[in-house]
C-alpha cells in the first residue's frame, strides 16, 4: 500500500537536497564572476599603466622593448587566467552533477545498464 508519510518524506528531502545544490551552484557562478571582473579590472589597470610608461619612452627600441615585455606579460597572465577559470567551471559542473550520481547509478542498475568504467 502507497504510504502518504513516506512520500511527503521522501519529497520533502529531494526538494531539500534540490535547493542546497541550486545554493551551491549559485555559490560557484558568483566566485566565477568574482575573478572574471578581479582579472578584468587588473588587465585594465596593467594597460592604463603600461600606456602611461609608453610616453615616457626616449627611443623605437625602448617602445619595442617595453611593448614586448608587456605583451608577454599580458599572454601569460590570460592563459593562467583561462587555466584557473577552466578549472572552477570544472569544479563547479562536478559538484552540479554530485547529488545525482547516487540515483543515476541505481537507475542505471535497476535498468540492467552495466555502470561506466574508469579507463
Amino acid at each position: 500500500m502507497f504510504n502518504f508519510d513516506d512520500a511527503n518524506t521522501k519529497g520533502k528531502e529531494a526538494m531539500d537536497a534540490m535547493l542546497k545544490n541550486y545554493a551551491e551552484i549559485a555559490k560557484g557562478f558568483q566566485a566565477i564572476a568574482t575573478e572574471a571582473t578581479e582579472y578584468s579590472k587588473k588587465s585594465f589597470q596593467d594597460a592604463v599603466a603600461h600606456m602611461e610608461s609608453l610616453t615616457g619612452v626616449k627611443s623605437v627600441e625602448g617602445a619595442l622593448e617595453l611593448q614586448t615585455n608587456f605583451v608577454k606579460g599580458a599572454y601569460e597572465g590570460f592563459v593562467s587566467e583561462a587555466t584557473k577559470l577552466t578549472e572552477m567551471y570544472a569544479d563547479l559542473a562536478k559538484s552540479a552533477y554530485k547529488p545525482y550520481e547516487t540515483p543515476a547509478a541505481k537507475a542505471s542498475k535497476s535498468a540492467g545498464v552495466p555502470a561506466a568504467t574508469a579507463a
